[in-house]
C-alpha cells in the first residue's frame, strides 16, 4: 500500500525538524500544522522579495563598453604611470613653465641665447625650429661642430655673422625673465635629445620681410611665425 502524506504533515515534520535542531520540543497537534504554515508562508515571501531585488539590481548594474577597461589595480595608479614624454607636438608653453629652471654648460647657455635673441617673441614651435637649426649645423661638415661655435661664427674675424644678435653690438644679457627661463629650458630640452622634428632638417632661416639671395640655393622645409626655414636642396643623380 502506497501511503499518502499530506502537506500539513510534511510541514509539521520539517518545523518539528527545525525545532529539533535549535533544541526545542516539537510541537505536535493543529497548532503544530499552523506553526508549518507560518514558516511556509514566510519563507515563500522572503524568496519573492529576494527575487524581486535580484532582478531590481541586474536591472540598474551599469554594462562595460566594448574594449572598456572594468577593473583598476593599485599599481596602475598615478603614482606608477609613466611620466609622460615632452615631445614638440605636444609640449606646450604651459607645461614648458611648469617645468624645473634649467642649467647647463657653455653650449647651452649659446643655445639658449640663440633661441632668445632669434625667437623669442615667436610661437613655441618657431623657437625649437631655431634651436634645431643651431643643432642641425653642429651636425654638418659645412659648419662648427659645436654649438658656440656655430652662433658665434664669424664674429671678429670681418666675415658676416651667422647670427646677427652675435655681432650687432648689443648687449648679449637676456633681461626678459620668462623669456629667458624658456629658452634655457628648451635649450636643455634640445640639447638632451629632444627629437628634431619641426623645422624638417633646416640649416638656414630668414624673417619673411626680406628675401636674401641665397634663399634661390635652397629648399624651404617650413614658415613658422616670422621666419622662414630652409635646407640644402637635394641633389639629382647625373645632375
Amino acid at each position: 500500500m502506497i501511503r499518502v502524506v499530506s502537506r500539513q504533515a510534511v510541514l509539521a515534520g520539517l518545523v518539528g525538524a527545525c525545532l529539533s535542531l535549535a533544541g526545542l520540543p516539537a510541537m505536535a497537534g493543529p497548532f503544530g500544522d499552523e506553526a508549518a504554515r507560518a514558516v511556509a508562508r514566510e519563507q515563500l515571501a522572503l524568496d519573492s522579495a529576494s527575487e524581486q531585488l535580484g532582478a531590481v539590481a541586474e536591472s540598474v548594474r551599469p554594462m562595460a563598453r566594448a574594449g572598456e577597461v572594468t577593473v583598476a589595480s593599485r599599481e596602475d595608479g598615478p603614482e606608477n604611470a609613466a611620466a609622460p614624454v615632452a615631445t614638440p607636438a605636444s609640449l606646450t608653453l604651459a607645461a614648458l613653465d611648469a617645468m624645473p629652471g634649467a642649467t647647463g654648460d657653455e653650449q647651452w647657455k649659446c643655445l639658449a641665447e640663440a633661441i632668445y635673441f632669434e625667437s623669442r617673441g615667436e610661437p613655441l614651435a618657431g623657437q625649437i625650429a631655431v634651436a634645431e637649426v643651431v643643432l642641425n649645423r653642429t651636425a654638418s661638415r659645412s659648419f662648427p661642430s659645436t654649438v658656440c661655435g656655430v652662433t658665434h661664427q664669424g664674429v671678429g674675424n670681418g666675415r658676416a655673422c651667422q647670427f646677427s644678435y652675435a655681432c650687432d653690438g648689443n648687449s648679449d644679457v637676456m633681461k626678459s625673465a620668462l623669456a629667458r627661463e624658456r629658452s634655457e629650458k628648451l635649450a636643455r630640452l634640445m640639447i638632451d635629445g629632444q627629437p628634431r622634428t619641426v623645422s624638417g632638417g633646416a640649416t638656414y632661416f630668414h624673417v619673411r620681410s626680406i628675401r636674401p639671395s641665397w634663399s634661390r640655393q635652397f629648399s624651404r622645409t617650413v614658415t613658422i611665425g616670422a621666419h622662414m626655414f630652409y635646407r640644402p636642396a637635394t641633389q639629382v643623380a647625373g645632375g
